[in-house]
């Protein structure tokens, strides 16, 4: 746009040295004209067309939403207002100024004063011709009487007193007879031309004429007949200079009146130049001022247009962004404030990162430490809502938590899990009841794992935005029952080494009274010493066996390690219960693998089960055990299964504890020896109870392969 203000600028000078040049209506002024008009009116059409680009362009981004663009058009369309109008109104009084101005340049007294003028000057011009006639042809005829060489002085004599400034006698071809002047610098005459010299044989011939460099000049030629020479006719040629103020004022006058006439005769012609030429200055003035309303709406809303797109990009969170330097002006302060802006909340925004990053790098590592704890942590919010947690307290409880959970009451473990309800409500005792206190206790809880001693412990958070409370416990079912199985170990280990030492000497006391008085006593005495001696061996063969029990309990097993195949040590002792009334149904699967374990205690552990499931049927109406073996994931499963009464639920969380039994007759060691070993064996045991009817006891040994 820059450059069309600078050929619309150039265009304007020439237009106002055309419209300076328009009034001399000269062939060269009026091909210059055209030539011009030509050029004008193709570069209007030029600037028509490249504006009619610039408001498609702008059109388009205006439907295309392009910041700038609105305001653009009203600066724009302000601009060409201030412009249009002055232009138009100017353009209207100018061609009715024009207009009046032409018609008053022919004015009816004007032309006659040119008329009179021109009149006069004509009529002094021919008095001076008439009278430079009458000489020559009174110099013809006195010439006319002389003899052919007398001519010369004659004619110098004629012309000196005549007052004429040159004469010359010539024949009728033009031959030079005589000459005589008075310039003493004239060496030769003016001749005439041939049709002058034509006129001049027949009569007195005038004519005012100018000469090349010498100016305007009267020329008379008078016919001269030669009475010695048998008339023959020669002619006389006078050349009188007009005076120069007479010759200038002359011209002068006629020049003017030559050119008033043209300007009578083109006078609609002038005021259609005239008006077409205003009309071409208004048209490029007007699209150089569209033109110069571009250039100047686009740079004032250039730098609103960057803002704009800068505000842009800090909503989009580029602080980064940094607008060009828009000069010196408001504009130009404005986009300096927005640059120190930017960059203080690039700064700040920096400064946010880095200690969100901090902050992100301390809560992963707290969560890092928190999923690694084995013990369980809940975060709680001053209401009781759930905040944080870990992948232990979710594994210990026996729940699911995750994001879903977050910012729920903690009550929802409850509705989660109803065995939950008793551990939730003591949470919510402690807090309210001390709330700035710590406090500590060992609880049993009941969760999808079976009942579980947790030992939990809370406290409050430091007072801050946040503040609330936090949970931290437990499971110590394992270390709870080992604490209690080296209670009961050691229980039984000095139970054993109490009764075991007086039991053999009870029985061979018995046996010695009996053989002793046996044959002094008679017959019914000697019967019920026996029957009372069989009685204290039977009884002292009971608490030695009790007493092995408690021995074999109390003691930790050595294992002989070694590759046993389950299927075959199952048929094994499967092979001692044949006899029996319980029917036993075997569920093996083919190719099983086979574990690392001690074949002996393995079988002990068959036959603990066997025997405890055959109790459990004494008053079944159809007693069956199955033996099922199968491979999960690692492991053997091995499920023994009986449709009996089942465990009662008293009984069901503490099968395992010594001394723990339904039997009339039985120590209670069978399954928590049972347990012992398969824990020794790094294994599992679970009962169950049967929706059917019966139990079901699980047994998971690792398989033989598997790395330790």
């Amino acid at each position: 746009m820059k450059y069309i203000v600078f050929i619309s600028a150039a265009l304007g000078a020439v237009l106002l040295y055309l419209l300076s040049h328009a009034s001399t209506p000269t062939a060269a002024s009026g091909s210059y004209y055209t030539v011009l008009l030509v050029l004008n009116v193709a570069l209007a059409l030029v600037l028509i067309v490249l504006i009619g680009v610039q408001l498609w362009r702008l059109y388009r981004q205006m439907r295309n939403s392009v910041m700038g663009s609105r305001l653009t058009l009203r600066l724009l369309g302000g601009f060409a207002l201030m412009a249009v109008i002055p232009g138009v109104v100017v353009y209207a009084v100018s061609v009715n100024f024009l207009t009046r101005s032409i018609e008053s340049w022919f004015n009816v007294k004007v032309e006659a004063a040119l008329e009179g003028g021109l009149r006069l000057g004509q009529s002094a011009l021919d008095i001076m011709l008439s009278d430079l006639e009458d000489k020559g042809e009174t110099m013809a005829l006195s010439l006319a009487f002389q003899p052919g060489n007398a001519h010369l002085s004659v004619l110098n004599d004629l012309r000196e007193k005549s007052g004429v400034r040159d004469a010359v006698l010539l024949t009728l071809q033009g031959r030079i007879l005589a000459f005589s002047s008075s310039d003493p610098s004239s060496f030769l005459p003016e001749l005439p031309s041939v049709p002058q010299l034509r006129q001049g044989r027949q009569h007195v011939y005038g004519v005012i004429e100018p000469i090349l460099g010498k100016g305007l000049y009267l020329r008379v030629l008078a016919p001269v007949t030669m009475t010695d020479m048998a008339g023959e006719t020669r002619i006389l040629q006078l050349l009188q200079p007009v005076p120069k103020s007479l010759s200038a004022t002359a011209e002068a006058v006629q020049d003017v009146y030559e050119d008033y006439q043209e300007l009578s005769f083109s006078r609609e012609s002038l005021k259609e130049v005239f008006a077409l030429t205003l009309t071409l200055v208004l048209m490029l003035a007007m699209l150089s001022s569209i033109a110069i309303a571009f250039v100047l709406s686009r740079r004032l809303s250039a730098p609103l247009g960057i803002l704009a797109e800068g505000t842009r990009a800090i909503e989009r969170g580029d602080y980064s962004i940094s607008l060009p330097a828009h000069g010196k002006d408001e504009l130009g302060i404005l986009v300096q404030s927005f640059n120190s802006m930017t960059r203080q909340l690039n700064d700040a925004t920096q400064a946010a990162d880095r200690n969100r990053a901090r902050l992100e790098a301390a809560r992963g590592y707290l969560e890092t430490i928190l999923a690694h704890l084995s013990s369980g942590v809940l975060v709680l919010g001053e209401h009781g809502q759930l905040r944080t947690f870990n992948y232990a307290a979710s594994h210990i409880l026996g729940v699911r938590l995750d994001e879903q959970t977050v910012n729920q009451p903690l009550d929802m473990l409850a509705h989660q899990q109803a065995t939950l309800a008793g551990f939730v409500n003591r949470i919510q005792v402690y807090f309210k009841a001390d709330a700035s206190g710590e406090w500590q206790e060992q609880m049993e809880v009941n969760t999808t794992q079976g009942k579980q001693v947790l030992l939990v412990r809370g406290t409050r958070l430091p007072d801050g935005p946040d503040g609330g409370f936090v949970v931290v416990f437990d499971d110590i079912t394992q270390m709870a029952q080992a604490q209690r199985d080296a209670a009961w170990a050691e229980v039984a280990r000095r139970l054993a080494h109490e009764i075991k030492n007086p039991l053999t000497p009870i029985q061979l006391s018995a046996e010695r009274l009996e053989h002793k008085l046996a044959s002094k006593l008679d017959t019914s005495d000697a019967e019920m010493l026996s029957r009372a001696t069989a009685t204290i061996v039977n009884q002292v063969n009971a608490m030695k066996t009790m007493v092995n029990e408690f021995s074999e309990y109390a003691r930790s097993p050595a294992l002989n390690l070694g590759i046993v195949d389950l299927n075959q040590l199952i048929e094994d002792v499967l092979a001692l219960y044949e006899a029996g009334n319980v029917e036993i149904r075997l569920d093996m699967a083919p190719d099983m693998p086979k574990v690392q374990g001690d074949a002996t205690m393995l079988r002990q552990v068959l036959h603990n089960l066997l025997q405890n499931a055959q109790d459990a049927l004494v008053d079944a109406s159809d007693p069956t055990i199955t033996i099922a073996c199968s491979v999960v994931d690692d492991r053997v499963k091995l499920c023994v299964k009986d449709n009996g009464d089942g465990f009662p639920m008293e009984i069901l969380s503490h099968a395992f504890e010594p001394y723990m039994t339904t039997k009339r007759h039985g120590t209670g060691l069978g399954l928590a020896i049972v347990k012992k070993i398969i824990e020794e064996h790094k294994g599992n045991i679970k009962v169950e109870n049967l929706e059917q009817g019966g139990a079901i006891v699980t047994v998971t040994i690792p398989i033989a392969e598997r790395k330790q």
